[in-house]
């Protein structure tokens, strides 16, 4: 259940139990009526005021305490002698609320200020308007309505301390994972690539040496290469949480299509509109999109030009990448892990993706991103 559902129970159970415990109070009061006079008929109003209050009694904890505290002493003053329910409940919401302090003073002078209340009533037997003091407020259920809100009070505290430590377990855990998966890369990964880095280096410094042409293809590996050491290092620094290589993003976007070219792919770019400050994660992702998209253009699609467009809309940056390749509907490709993992960045942020074959051939990736502007 959400937070906000669970809150919206509460407060209308907090009602219901205000409506019930203004009824019983005017029931009781109404019961021992004698005539409809003008302080009976205060006094009926305060028995209900008192119940009342207690519908805003999580918000407003004290303020419930001294309006069902004044209701009490008002209709014993007036001549009606029914048990100051409504205060008890206003003390066991205070206590719970952590006004232990305020809970204790407001009880005292209240116990202190009943016997005057029904001495004012009329009475002029001290110890009948004792005994009256004590019939609305039993020192015992007051007592006990402040243990009963002490006792939930450390019962809910306990909870709140059981799952801060909670997630900062889970925290602590994902750090473990986080720093487990960077060694595992490290282990895996970045041998192989420096290796095929390294093997390119020389085959391209070997053929310069020598006077021949240097293959297009080679540089490509190279560059590659290259690329693909300094993208690991940054993926391992970020899950290192390690700051200091900032990630590529949308003023990289331009690289990557010069190094589409630089493979033979005709690609073009465009960037329409003013180019808006974005949340980090969208910058990123964008930038994934059109890589992903143009290697998949290279790999795959056997297409000789490829257009990326990027669309800066006051709330949203649309991305999108077209090729020309022979791709078609009847032919449409399952969809690939590269293709899945941006799929699943996008949603993350709440955009949207279509990327599917072309109707004259060729295949589209569209991408909308919402941008935050309090981001």
């Amino acid at each position: 259940m959400s937070a906000g559902r669970s809150g919206v129970r509460a407060q209308v159970g907090d009602v219901v139990i205000a409506a019930g415990v203004a009824t019983a109070l005017l029931a009781t009061g109404l019961s021992g009526e004698r005539a409809a006079t003008g302080p009976d008929v205060l006094a009926h109003v305060l028995l209900t005021a008192g119940g009342l209050a207690l519908a805003v009694r999580r918000h407003a904890p004290v303020t419930v305490l001294a309006v069902t505290g004044l209701c009490a002493v008002g209709y014993q003053a007036l001549g009606i002698d029914v048990p100051a329910v409504a205060y008890l409940f206003a003390v066991y919401a205070a206590v719970r609320a952590g006004h232990r302090t305020v809970t204790v003073v407001a009880s005292v002078a209240t116990l202190a200020v009943l016997p005057l209340a029904a001495l004012a009533s009329g009475l002029h037997d001290t110890s009948e308007a004792f005994a009256r003091a004590r019939g609305a407020l039993e020192l015992a259920w007051l007592i006990a309505a402040g243990a009963a809100g002490e006792a939930l009070r450390q019962a809910e505290r306990r909870a709140d301390e059981a799952e801060r430590t909670r997630e900062e377990t889970a925290l602590r855990r994902a750090d473990e994972e986080r720093l487990r998966i960077a060694r595992e890369l490290h282990d895996s990964l970045t041998h192989q690539i420096s290796v095929i880095k390294v093997q390119a280096d020389v085959a391209v410094h070997v053929a310069r040496r020598r006077g021949e042409h240097v293959p297009d293809s080679l540089l490509a590996i190279r560059d590659a290469g290259r690329e693909a050491a300094r993208e690991l290092r940054a993926t391992l620094e970020a899950l290192r949480d390690d700051d200091t290589t900032p990630p590529r993003g949308l003023d990289d976007v331009a690289e990557l299509v010069e190094k589409a070219r630089a493979i033979g792919l005709d690609a073009t770019l465009t960037i329409e509109g003013r180019r808006p400050v974005v949340p980090a994660a969208v910058d990123r992702t964008v930038y994934r999109i059109v890589q992903e998209s143009l290697t998949n253009v290279a790999r795959h699609a056997n297409a000789a030009t490829a257009s990326v467009r990027i669309d800066c809309r006051p709330d949203t940056l649309a991305v999108r990448i077209d090729d020309d390749g022979d791709a078609a509907p009847e032919t449409a490709p399952a969809p690939g892990l590269g293709l899945l993992g941006m799929r699943e960045r996008i949603t993350a942020l709440g955009g949207r993706l279509r990327a599917e074959p072309r109707g004259g051939g060729g295949f589209t990736v569209q991408a909308e991103l919402p941008v935050d502007r309090t981001s």
